[in-house]
């Protein structure tokens, strides 16, 4: 049975995804020059709808941008979106570009519409085997720009440096700058050392993320001890735990660093709470959805 086509947002139209398209002159396209969110919803239920706009508008200025939609018509437009897949958990993309001037031209234009879109597709259960076993990850140099924190559609040195943690058989890189652990190539980086649960702190070359953020949250509320604090590549060989969380692979425990187990070589204890602590945020996001549906039939 062929699936059906689902409807996107551009430009303020819900239209089929076969015939979205954008001009060749899109700067997006060219340049690199746009920004963009990943927002799951579970049972159709934004994840932290609020810190991801706040995240958006964040980006966008930092490009000498303004958010050309208020939150709430956001809000209505990941409504429709996720409403042609009810009760499913998914993953909206939304992205935002300079837009489309008449010729190429490095110097930014003024008064140029931008390109507004937003799509979601159902969001792949998690793999039973990486909860068990954890991942395989390696450390690399980070060869990025420094201006990590803004989070640009131009990531061409994250998919080389994860290209080449998979030809080396791993799952994934962490990414180490003057001797520091950073993050990995789309996630955040946490560390437990000593019972402490350890994750670098934001700045420009790090990405503030919204799962990292729900951690530590979760962390203060249930009395976990916690801090923001440099980590150096060299204390994740002695590491009790390492974790590389994101918005769509939660919270994933590495478990085998550079060809050696971290701890026991097993997903360890605190991963294993703070996972269930997860769970249970995503289940009563899950209940609000369930009851929003029911209260609107």
């Amino acid at each position: 049975m062929t699936e059906a086509v689902l409807n996107v947002y551009l430009n303020g139209r819900f239209i089929p995804q076969d015939q979205a398209c954008v001009p060749i002159t899109d700067r997006g396209l060219q340049f690199g020059d746009s920004v963009y969110e990943v927002v799951p919803a579970y049972g159709g239920a934004p994840f932290r709808l609020e810190q991801h706009l706040a995240r958006l508008d964040r980006s966008l200025a930092a490009i000498h941008m303004q958010n050309p939609l208020s939150h709430d018509e956001w809000a209505g437009i990941l409504h429709e979106l996720t409403a042609q897949l009810p009760g499913q958990d998914q993953q909206v993309y939304i992205q935002i570009t300079r837009g489309a001037p008449p010729v190429r031209d490095h110097a930014i234009p003024a008064g140029l519409k931008p390109t507004v879109l937003a799509s979601t597709r159902q969001l792949p259960a998690r793999d039973p085997a990486v909860a068990q076993q954890g991942i395989s990850a390696i450390t690399l140099d980070d060869i990025r720009w420094r201006r990590c924190d803004i989070k640009a559609t131009a990531l061409l040195a994250n998919v080389l440096a994860h290209h080449q943690a998979r030809e080396q058989g791993v799952d994934e890189a962490i990414l180490v700058r003057d001797g520091l652990a950073l993050e990995g190539t789309a996630s955040n980086l946490f560390m437990v050392s000593h019972g402490l649960l350890i994750t670098p702190p934001t700045g420009d070359c790090i990405l503030p993320g919204i799962t990292r953020d729900l951690v530590l949250e979760l962390a203060a509320e249930e009395g976990i001890p916690y801090a923001e604090a440099a980590i150096n590549a060299d204390d994740l060989e002695q590491a009790e735990e390492i974790w590389l969380t994101s918005s769509t692979r939660e919270i994933r425990a590495v478990t085998q660093l550079n060809g050696k187990p971290v701890g026991n070589g097993q997903p360890g204890p605190l991963w294993r709470r703070m996972d269930l602590l997860l769970d249970a945020y995503k289940a009563r996001l899950r209940l609000l959805a369930r009851d929003a549906g029911d209260q609107s039939a």
